[in-house]
């Protein structure tokens, strides 16, 4: 019989009404339980993770600003899973996490393009657009092309999120600080358990190089991210736009930087401070730029002419990583013994090598250590030398895109960074706001530290550092478009 207007109506109005919501809720709990408790009968736990899952799965796409925070938050606590022998090389919760937001901003691309068109105008955003392109066009002509794109997509979900997704966050002035500390405390937490670890070995030199396991595989990317976030607590802690509560915390967090920097025995890092404090008063006592530009002349034109002498001094160096401080920062220059130093040496002089040999495209992205082995020098190979390609890549964020993407790949991170500079230099100058231009220092130093680490390292191939790296980098583009007055923006002084 079928049914008249009268009860379609009646049927659309209990739909519609709060009994059936609330029956529905019922019903679909009822049965959720039924299913877990014959899971859990079954000793099968990963249906308890389905209300997780639906919570994260809403937040993608109602909250991404939330999913970004959550990522910050369990970066460092993040543990790459192939520590405990599983097939494949991804870092939970967040690697996943990272991904959902890739394929949320190729939605949005498609179907909605919301973004703010000042973004896409941004010579930053042009210069990450380049490198992408570039990257796609080397995975074409790749040794290992699955690899490649393997790589490029892997590169895609570090930067999309936290600079695409991160410039929108960051608009609110709030959300710069927040990103920060939730990045921050657990660190801390991190850095708590490393010291804890490591006073079981008597913060023995050579245990510092691995206690920091599982959070991070080795000191040098420890030590890295560390000295990052150095010069933005020194400027929480010693400006006073900030109350007083908020400087004694930051102050804390200060503390245990600088202690868990101090214990990480990474002399890259410990110099990286330096450079950045360089750097600082460059800028405090206003030094112009073409003197700076006329001191690196000098200076490299005085290593030339003494170059054979210079490395023979260095050549005399005996001294080896130390658990004392002045010995273990003096072993930095010991190119004989120093069996760290003379591989790197070593990988350096292979991608060198390898760059010779494909100078324009490279062998491909993410490609040298499939490649390296056959151009490494005897003379050159150290007691840690392999050919196995299982240790590591060519240690540096310059050399590396140079044997692997040819001289483009690195004149392009070498114009990105420098731009990232050039863009804070420019709200720190134009900006009329105490917060803004301190906010503006202290991570414009933050990101010298890592450039400077990225010429003995490289891990923006990690989420530990491309979340910050990325993120701050974000935290600038906010700043100068959001931040200052529109003609300002075209205007660039050193």
């Amino acid at each position: 019989m079928p049914l008249s207007k009268a009860n379609i109506d009646e049927i659309k109005s209990y739909l519609k009404g709060e009994n059936f919501r609330y029956t529905l809720f019922y019903v679909i709990s009822g049965l959720f339980i039924l299913l877990n408790a014959y899971m859990v009968y079954r000793n099968q736990y990963f249906t308890l993770l389905i209300p997780v899952a639906l919570v994260i799965l809403y937040l993608v796409f109602y909250r991404a600003d939330y999913i970004l925070l959550l990522i910050t938050f369990f970066t460092p606590l993040a543990i790459n899973i192939t520590q405990f022998e599983f097939n494949v090389g991804i870092s939970l919760p967040t690697e996943p996490l990272m991904f959902g937001l890739l394929l949320l901003f190729i939605l949005k691309l498609f179907y909605e393009n919301n973004f703010d068109p000042k973004m896409w105008r941004h010579p930053m955003t042009m210069i990450i657009g380049v490198q992408f392109l570039w990257i796609l066009i080397t995975s074409i002509t790749s040794q290992y092309p699955l690899v490649s794109f393997k790589f490029l997509l892997a590169r895609m979900w570090f930067v999309v999120p936290f600079y695409v997704f991160g410039i929108h966050l960051f608009r609110k002035r709030q959300n710069i600080r927040l990103f920060i500390w939730l990045y921050a405390i657990p660190l801390v937490i991190v850095i708590i358990y490393t010291t804890y670890q490591h006073s079981l070995w008597a913060f023995e030199e050579n245990a510092g190089h691995w206690v920091m396991t599982p959070f991070y595989n080795d000191h040098t990317a420890y030590g890295a991210i560390l000295a990052m976030f150095v010069p933005v607590f020194v400027g929480f802690t010693f400006t006073r736009s900030y109350t007083r509560i908020v400087r004694f915390f930051a102050l804390i967090v200060l503390l245990f930087l600088l202690m868990g920097l101090y214990l990480s025995y990474c002399r890259a890092a410990w110099i990286s401070l330096v450079i950045a404090l360089m750097f600082y008063l460059i800028i405090l006592f206003r030094i112009k730029f073409k003197y700076i530009v006329f001191s690196l002349l000098i200076g490299g034109l005085v290593f030339y002419v003494f170059r054979f002498e210079i490395l023979d001094s260095l050549s005399k160096n005996k001294q080896g990583t130390s658990g004392n401080f002045m010995e273990h920062v003096q072993s930095m220059s010991n190119i004989s013994t120093d069996a760290s130093n003379l591989e790197r040496l070593n990988r350096w002089a292979s991608a060198i090598r390898m760059f010779k040999e494909r100078p324009v495209f490279g062998w491909g992205p993410g490609t040298y250590q499939f490649e390296y082995a056959p151009y490494q020098s005897s003379e050159e190979k150290t007691l840690i030398s392999t050919n196995a390609g299982d240790r590591g890549n060519a240690h540096s964020e310059y050399i590396g895109p140079l044997s692997e993407q040819g001289l483009a790949g690195t004149l392009i991170v070498i114009t990105l960074f420098i731009y990232s500079i050039v863009v804070a230099m420019r709200v720190y100058r134009r900006s009329g706001e105490r917060e803004v231009r301190t906010l503006t220092l202290a991570i414009m130093l933050g990101l010298i530290t890592y450039y400077f680490h990225g010429l003995m390292n490289n891990f923006l191939d990690t989420d530990k550092a491309s979340v910050p790296v990325w993120g701050f980098i974000a935290v600038l583009v906010a700043l100068d478009l959001f931040y200052l007055p529109s003609k300002e923006k075209t205007q660039i002084n050193f």
